[in-house]
């Protein structure tokens, strides 16, 4: 416990001043990190799309950052790389000097194993994996895929659509739908920031939404079961990755779900290389 006793963990409130904080250590892995980078700025941004006060907060080591950890999802944990794993202890005890729960920990491997273990020894919950995820990075689109159609922007005749399709993409990857569809659509549809890939009719959805100081995220892929293997997605992806390139973003990235081998190798023919994986545990809801 003496090497907790010179580590000091400082909460904010202010998010502009805890991205000035936090940013170089976040930056010197930027893909790495591009959930926190991505969400502060939006909290910096829009904040009225967040409902819930969120946990921001900085553990150091002798006057150096070795640890980040966020929530703005309700009790779900973010955390950063980790220099020194004793810094999980500090979390642990300042989430429960505050009664704070937790449904999730989404952290890259390491991090997340030994928050949920002892997450778990302390409270006497269970945890399982609900998903084991990769990061993937891109400088350049090395293959097109072919696909018949065309690649177009989203507009406010598709509202309906996006929302449907929304829904079926959140049960479909998350088992719930955890974002109400209205305000998702409005959002994108304002920014200018998802597309389709249109055969006659829309076959395949891609967004972006997550942007870092250097690179621009994608998520939301989907394409309605009756359209699959029809190289729709790879098309879509492909093409809305050249358009964040023409835009002077220096790379995009993306995770996907390692349990989802045909996305995988998908991505990586487009140009997608692998940086990191990530695993997202789940926690019981009672002891």
């Amino acid at each position: 416990m003496m090497l907790n006793a010179i580590m000091k963990l400082h909460r904010f409130d202010d998010t502009n001043l805890f991205y000035q904080k936090t940013k170089d250590y976040l930056l010197k892995d930027e893909v790495l990190h591009n959930l926190q980078l991505g969400i502060m700025n939006r909290l910096m941004n829009n904040p009225d799309r967040f409902k819930n006060k969120p946990y921001l907060a900085v553990i150091e080591h002798d006057g150096n950052i070795i640890a980040v950890a966020m929530m703005t999802i309700p009790h779900n944990l973010l955390l950063s790389k980790i220099k020194e794993l004793a810094a999980i202890d500090v979390i642990i005890n300042d989430l429960r000097r505050d009664n704070k729960s937790l449904t999730n920990i989404n952290a890259p491997v390491i991090e997340a194993q030994a928050f949920a273990e002892k997450w778990c020894l302390f409270t006497g919950k269970s945890y399982q994996l609900k998903e084991k995820l990769r990061i993937y990075k891109l400088e350049k689109v090395e293959l097109f895929l072919q696909a018949e159609g065309n690649f177009r922007l989203a507009t406010i005749k598709d509202k309906e659509l996006l929302k449907n399709w929304h829904d079926a993409f959140c049960l479909e990857a998350l088992g719930c739908i955890e974002s109400d569809s209205e305000t998702w659509v409005e959002a994108r549809l304002k920014q200018g920031i998802t597309y389709f890939w249109e055969n006659e009719i829309p076959v395949s959805l891609a967004s972006s939404g997550r942007f870092t100081p250097n690179g621009g995220g994608i998520n939301t892929v989907y394409t309605p079961p009756e359209h699959r293997k029809q190289g729709y997605a790879g098309a879509c992806v492909a093409a809305l990755s050249q358009t964040l390139l023409d835009k002077g973003y220096k790379f995009c990235f993306l995770f996907t779900d390692l349990s989802n081998q045909t996305s995988n190798k998908i991505y990586q023919q487009i140009g997608y290389k692998s940086v990191a994986d990530w695993n997202n545990y789940s926690f019981s809801t009672s002891s």
